[in-house]
């Protein structure tokens, strides 16, 4: 097994005034060239955006990008004719491809929104641009891991184009859960929104995270209340 540990204090910081952001790797400004990715994991963001601003129309193409907000709405539009609000307990999915246009507001006048954007390096380029919005059963989640992203059309949650899966999980304190790879040779990165986890020999605390490779199987342990992001994904 090795571990690479991420301490939320060691990511990239930027204060814009309307956004607040964390980088846990190299973004915009922010380089780090022991941090530029987790396999095909090339972004996490940690995003807070005061009420009523956010992100114009901008591009992007060959990215898949998942959206999750933890407390807030959202308020998206797309070159594809896609509008709408995204809000807690829901997550956006928006396969890039052949290249799309894309703002991202506060939906509210009044309270910030707060949210992770992740990007996964796709296994396809320049497919068909897609967009999908979904709600989850949160109370699913609880002492659960629970799959939300899959390389699967059919399978459960919504699906990106790349082998990897995401899982959510709500955990009660002294909670044990265990997760297996589903793809031999796949990573796991998992990152801590909130409490306190032990895994693999390592205490991780409010938004640390870790990356695991060569191992099929970890075991996580809540030394608090929780909530974590498990995503397995491809090192190569």
């Amino acid at each position: 097994m090795k571990k690479n540990i991420y301490k939320a204090s060691d990511r990239g910081h930027a204060d814009h005034g309307w956004l607040n952001t964390w980088h846990s790797f190299s973004f915009a400004n922010y380089y780090d060239p022991d941090k530029i990715s987790f396999g095909k994991l090339r972004v996490v963001n940690d995003d807070t955006v005061a009420p009523g601003k956010g992100f114009g129309m901008h591009p992007h193409d060959n990215m898949e990008i998942i959206t999750i907000p933890l407390s807030g709405a959202l308020e998206h539009k797309d070159s594809m004719g896609n509008s709408g609000v995204i809000k807690t307990g829901e997550i956006q999915i928006m396969s890039a491809g052949s290249g799309i246009y894309h703002s991202e507001f506060n939906h509210s006048k009044d309270e910030e929104v707060s949210l992770l954007q992740i990007w996964v390096i796709p296994d396809k380029r320049d497919v068909d641009p897609r967009y999908d919005q979904f709600a989850y059963d949160k109370s699913k989640t609880l002492n659960n891991l629970y799959q939300v992203i899959s390389p699967e059309k059919h399978d459960q949650g919504s699906w990106i184009h790349q082998q990897t899966w995401f899982s959510l999980g709500e955990l009660d304190e002294e909670r044990v859960l265990r997760y297996s790879l589903k793809k031999q040779g796949n990573g796991i990165y998992l990152f801590i929104i909130e409490g306190k986890i032990e895994t693999c020999d390592v205490i991780l605390e409010k938004r640390d995270a870790i990356g695991i490779t060569e191992s099929e199987e970890i075991e996580i342990k809540s030394l608090d209340k929780s909530k974590i992001l498990l995503i397995e994904v491809p090192i190569t």
